[in-house]
């Protein structure tokens, strides 16, 4: 039975609130204004009953009692229940009341009498002691202006709250929907969007309220969503060409020796079939890395001493064609995964072998004025130019496209360094360099190692 949609149960809600308030607020004036009517008809009869009760206290008391203002009628009463006075109107006309008071007392009652219309009457009786005994004045008031102005507030309660109600249910759905034609907008949009229409946005309002932001915030959403579709698809497509050259050069290779049935150079074709095999199998397995980062696939972590990390990746290290120059602080630890960042590393030392002259560097401290780790791996080689430091993280990136396939490269070896390194909440950056090339990763310490000695 709730409704559906938002505007209706902003409207309802905003209705059922003011009807809320409304009705406790009809009631409070009612009881505000008949309490005040009913509290000025007792006042005027009290003040017309003491004036008649200190005549009677002087002995002064007349057989026609005048009327003031704010008395309908005025009768004085014996101790025996004789009528010794009264105002022309109860001329006549039995005791109005039974009631007798302590002298000096005030009591009030409800009653119709004497005129038995239809308006109440306020009922004060005083008792006071007269030369000829004891006297009890009774002065009534009607509460005809009560009970008129009862009526007359319930009669335009009645009419406006409903007119009110029905004011703020149309304001409201009015409002609400002028609010929410925005995101109506940018709902369509967005089911218009599809995989081959990444490039629409959703239109943002002028306003700078939330509907604002929230449009804002999805059309960032959808430049994220299409800058991984488009990196996921130029990915595969770089995939698919890497994957092809070295099948192409294996079925050819098979091909000729298909044609060529000579026992003498099943050798050397054989090992190149090998060789070309194992670039292929590196290759399949760093896509299957990519593909595990970009899940992010949860590891174990735990804290790491770098030093011994860079030792035992450069101990493992067999038939290097250049020696690597370490200078390794000790004591630097961090929060991590030991194969991912061993493979961080061993990324960083290849590309290094690869372009290198006769020198690499490999560096390792501690920055305690940012709390990281600063590992550095340099070479000597022809260096990176300035307009490619960042590309050449991208991925099947390569400079020199031959040289890097002469050397087994495929442009994914600092891709995946990069994605380790921020899978570490760290950075692997490319910086300038004297001579050569400088790879410089930084990671954050672990607690116990930035709270230092």
């Amino acid at each position: 039975m709730w409704p559906g949609s938002v505007r209706a149960r902003a409207t309802l809600g905003a209705t059922a609130v003011v009807a809320l308030a409304l009705t406790a607020a009809s009631f409070a004036l009612l009881g505000i204004v008949h309490a005040n009517l009913q509290r000025t008809a007792k006042d005027a009869a009290a003040q017309q009953a003491d004036t008649v009760g200190r005549l009677a206290a002087q002995g002064k008391l007349p057989d026609l009692l005048p009327l003031t203002h704010g008395a309908d009628f005025i009768q004085v009463v014996d101790a025996e229940g004789r009528v010794v006075a009264a105002s022309q109107n109860l001329t006549g006309r039995p005791p109005v009341g039974h009631v007798r008071p302590d002298e000096g007392t005030l009591r009030a009652t409800w009653s119709g009498e004497p005129f038995h219309d239809e308006h109440r009457q306020r009922i004060v009786a005083v008792t006071t002691r007269a030369p000829g005994g004891t006297l009890t004045v009774y002065a009534g008031t009607s509460l005809r202006d009560a009970d008129q102005a009862d009526e007359t507030t319930s009669v335009a309660l009645g009419i406006g709250a409903p007119l009110l109600l029905a004011t703020v249910a149309l304001v409201t759905w009015w409002v609400t929907g002028r609010a929410l034609r925005p995101v109506e907008a940018i709902r369509s949009e967005v089911a218009e969007i599809t995989g081959h229409a990444l490039h629409r946005r959703v239109p943002v309002p002028d306003s700078q309220d939330e509907v604002a932001r929230l449009a804002r915030t999805m059309n960032v959403t959808l430049d994220r969503l299409e800058e991984a579709v488009v990196r996921q698809r130029r990915f595969i497509a770089d995939a698919s060409h890497e994957l092809r050259s070295p099948i192409t050069v294996l079925r050819t290779q098979l091909e000729v020796a298909l044609a060529h049935p000579d026992p003498a150079l099943w050798p050397d074709l054989v090992s190149e079939v090998l060789e070309d095999t194992v670039r292929l199998q590196d290759l399949a397995a760093d896509l299957l890395f990519l593909a595990r980062l970009d899940a992010a696939e949860p590891v174990e972590s735990g804290p790491l001493d770098l030093a011994d990390l860079c030792r035992t990746t450069l101990a493992a290290r067999h038939g290097d064609r250049i020696p690597v120059d370490a200078g390794l602080q000790t004591g630097v630890t961090i929060e991590g995964n030991s194969s991912r960042l061993t493979r961080l590393l061993t990324n960083l030392l290849d590309n290094a072998q690869r372009h290198a002259d006769r020198r690499i560097e490999l560096t390792l401290r501690a920055d305690q004025a940012t709390d990281t780790a600063v590992l550095e791996v340099s070479d000597d080689g022809p260096g990176i130019p300035e307009a490619d430091l960042d590309r050449i993280f991208e991925r099947f990136t390569r400079l020199d496209d031959a040289r890097s396939r002469d050397l087994g490269g495929a442009g994914l070896g600092l891709a995946i360094a990069r994605d380790i390194a921020a899978h570490h909440n760290g950075t692997l950056t490319a910086e300038p360099h004297p001579y050569g090339a400088r790879v410089v990763a930084r990671l954050p310490l672990s607690p116990q190692a930035a709270e230092g000695p």
